[in-house]
């Protein structure tokens, strides 16, 4: 199989982690594209025809997109259990929890790299730290419970959405006024998953 990524991407780090964590990292080879929404590579369009990463080329069958259909295939495969029945309901939502925090932040990153400054929106990009912040604040007071305990698909796509906002919005400091969030997240960034896949520049 073949994983058509980018290391910046939160939502192919996500991918990535679970590789790592499963096993099955050794058996799906990594294709690092460039690719934007403005100039999308000839790559990632044949394996997804909405043009966005990740996408998962199998040998066998069409190829799988969305970040959260590939980990969910890729536990399967493994039986890896990182989507359990008994709390299936909450991971789920656990999950899209973080990749809504990633959906913003990659948002306000391409305002400012992709849009022209005349047309760049400060409302915008602080429309979409709101609802960054309002997730966050969600975390620390209601999900911290389902954050503990045995891995699962839902602490991966928090703690990819909060490197993120280290990698590209560090000045934002989303730590202030969550400090059993932030607590949680040092100590899993030392996954060796996380260390592993920690993206550069």
């Amino acid at each position: 199989m073949k994983l058509v990524s980018s290391p910046a991407s939160p939502f192919v780090r996500k991918v990535r982690v679970l590789l790592r964590e499963t096993g099955l990292d050794a058996s799906v080879e990594e294709l690092d594209v460039a690719t934007t929404p403005y100039a999308t590579a000839p790559e990632v369009i044949a394996a997804n025809p909405v043009g966005k990463i990740p996408a998962l080329i199998r040998p066998d069958g069409v190829s799988l997109y969305d970040s959260r259909v590939i980990t969910r295939y890729l536990d399967s495969l493994a039986g890896a259990g990182l989507y359990p029945e008994a709390a299936i309901w909450e991971v789920l939502t656990l999950e899209a929890t973080g990749d809504a925090i990633m959906e913003c932040a990659v948002s306000i990153t391409y305002e400012g790299r992709l849009r022209p400054a005349e047309k760049q929106s400060d409302e915008w990009r602080e429309a979409q730290w709101a609802k960054i912040a309002r997730s966050l604040d969600a975390l620390e007071s209601v999900w911290l419970s389902h954050l503990q305990g045995p891995l699962n698909a839902g602490q991966i796509s928090v703690a990819c959405a909060l490197a993120y906002l280290d990698f590209r919005h560090d000045a934002r400091d989303w730590r202030a006024g969550r400090a059993v969030l932030a607590d949680w997240f040092e100590g899993f960034a030392q996954r060796p998953s996380m260390q592993a896949t920690a993206p550069i520049g």
